[in-house]
């Protein structure tokens, strides 16, 4: 093999910026910037850069064509511009098999194109384990961009950081520390998702759970699971206390009265290469917590009704619309279990912030609620609802019940042409009626109570402003409410 002498300046600070567009978060603004550098007019891959390519072929004149050739910081240089021509090269075939995929949901999908790209790498000097290392960070690179940017749509300040948020979850904020160090220990990051009801907390924990490394087999010629297979989630609301740790743990035969099978548990479930989202998790007791604390701290777990443990190698995202700061002051969620869950922390933003900050936020998601329902793009559907909405809603309607709201919003205005808001802010003359009373000395404590959590409501449309703002928990409002709906 030619010895070659090394790279000139020129080149070096052409691969450099290459490296800079291969690890920074693609949801960035400093993304485009980089791809400009790299070839004037190219901001969206999908294609080779004319710029890189070039660059490479003046390497190729040099006979530099392997990695080998070059030592240290070159190597580092020219090994990434590889990375990357090949990337590009399979864009398409890529983002295909996302797709392809996705239609077949749990029927393994072949990867035609493998053979030719690892070929491809191969030929660059790379070995074939490190080959089929980044066939799989390929295909994860464009999964997580496909499940982050389409379900988690808005052009909102706070919905281009929770995407920034989500990519930096999945990769770190450094891809190139996730490909040397990181990218089979992700299980050791568990990530709390907030929010209030509505808000898409469920898509941005699938949006995780579907972008995990899942390598390739070679033999089989597939990746060793589906993505489509990758993600569990459990509401622990929906469940009581007793039967909890039989849905998260499974159970052996006999276990208890009514164990008449054994019961895979949910944490058995879930891939290796996969995350389980544990939603609701403000809800659950200190009982729970505590079994829970244990998974997460060993790593094991054992079915209700045996002593055999068994391991747990998945991700654990967490879900709550309650503040956790609230619950750990009220001592309703323990402080050790909260550090065990507190890798990361992701808010997703309400309805009413990113209207504020972008007020064609509403327009760009009924236009996407109108292609998710009837299955293809409609203008005049569209432009229907927003007048609808125009013309029931108040300005600066606040959107209590978020984006799944507005989607019963939606399908309610295509069955009767009528919105007019949620019920829960429609109370007439609720605000004369109060200082009526007030006046007169005729307002009892409960209903003083009542009615003022009430306006509170009104005002902040969420249980949580209302429960800050009283001094009171989340219950206790939620309670007061719900007994005002019957004056």
């Amino acid at each position: 093999m030619k010895a070659i002498t090394g790279l000139n300046t020129e080149d070096r600070d052409f691969f450099s910026i290459v490296i800079k567009a291969i690890y920074t978060n693609p949801f960035s603004d400093e993304r485009a910037d980089i791809l400009e550098q790299i070839s004037p007019g190219f901001k969206h891959e999908g294609t080779i850069a004319p710029g890189l390519n070039k660059r490479i072929e003046q390497l190729k004149k040099k006979d530099l064509t392997k990695i080998q050739q070059l030592k240290g910081k070159d190597r580092h240089l020219v090994s990434h511009a590889f990375l990357y021509k090949t990337f590009l090269q399979f864009f398409s075939e890529l983002d295909n098999l996302v797709h392809k995929q996705i239609n077949q949901q749990d029927e393994p999908v072949g990867v035609s194109f493998a053979e030719q790209l690892i070929a491809q790498l191969k030929s660059y000097g790379f070995a074939e384990q490190e080959c089929l290392r980044y066939l799989s960070l390929f295909y994860q690179i464009r999964r997580a961009f496909y499940f982050i940017s389409t379900a988690l749509v808005g052009n909102s300040q706070s919905m281009k950081q929770l995407r920034l948020a989500l990519w930096n979850n999945v990769f770190t904020n450094d891809v190139l520390r996730y490909d040397q160090h990181l990218w089979n220990r992700m299980e050791d990051f568990s990530t709390l998702l907030l929010g209030e009801t509505g808000t898409g907390k469920g898509s941005a924990a699938a949006a995780i759970g579907r972008s995990g490394f899942i390598p390739f087999d070679l033999k089989k010629g597939q990746f060793k699971v589906n993505f489509t297979e990758t993600f569990v989630t459990i509401n622990l609301s929906q469940y009581p206390e007793s039967l909890i740790e039989s849905e998260l743990f499974g159970h052996r035969k006999g276990a208890f009265t009514g164990a008449v099978d054994d019961h895979e548990g949910l944490f058995e479930r879930c891939s290796v290469y996969g995350s389980l989202l544990l939603d609701e998790i403000g809800d659950i007791t200190i009982p729970v917590q505590i079994k829970l604390l244990q998974v997460l701290q060993e790593r094991t777990f054992t079915s209700v009704g045996s002593h055999k443990k068994k391991r747990f190698a998945g991700r654990v995202i967490a879900a709550t619309n309650h503040s956790i700061t609230e619950l750990r002051k009220q001592g309703n969620f323990r402080d050790d279990f909260f550090y065990r869950l507190c890798s990361d922390i992701i808010t997703v933003p309400p309805l009413r912030q990113r209207v504020e900050e972008s007020p064609s936020e509403i327009e760009l998601l009924v236009n996407l609620l109108v292609t998710r329902i009837t299955g293809e793009e409609s203008p005049d559907l569209s432009g229907m609802i927003l007048e609808t909405l125009k013309r029931e809603l108040p300005q600066n309607y606040p959107w209590p019940g978020n984006v799944r709201e507005l989607e019963q919003a939606v399908r309610r205005i295509l069955l009767t042409r009528h919105y007019d808001g949620d019920i829960m802010l429609k109370k007439p003359n609720l605000e004369q009626n109060f200082l009526d009373k007030f006046q007169t000395g005729t307002l009892e404590a409960k209903e003083l109570l009542m009615q003022y959590c009430r306006l509170l409501y009104q005002r902040f449309g969420t249980y949580e402003e209302v429960a800050r703002r009283t001094g009171l928990d989340r219950r206790t409002v939620k309670k007061y409410l719900k007994i005002s709906d019957h004056f």
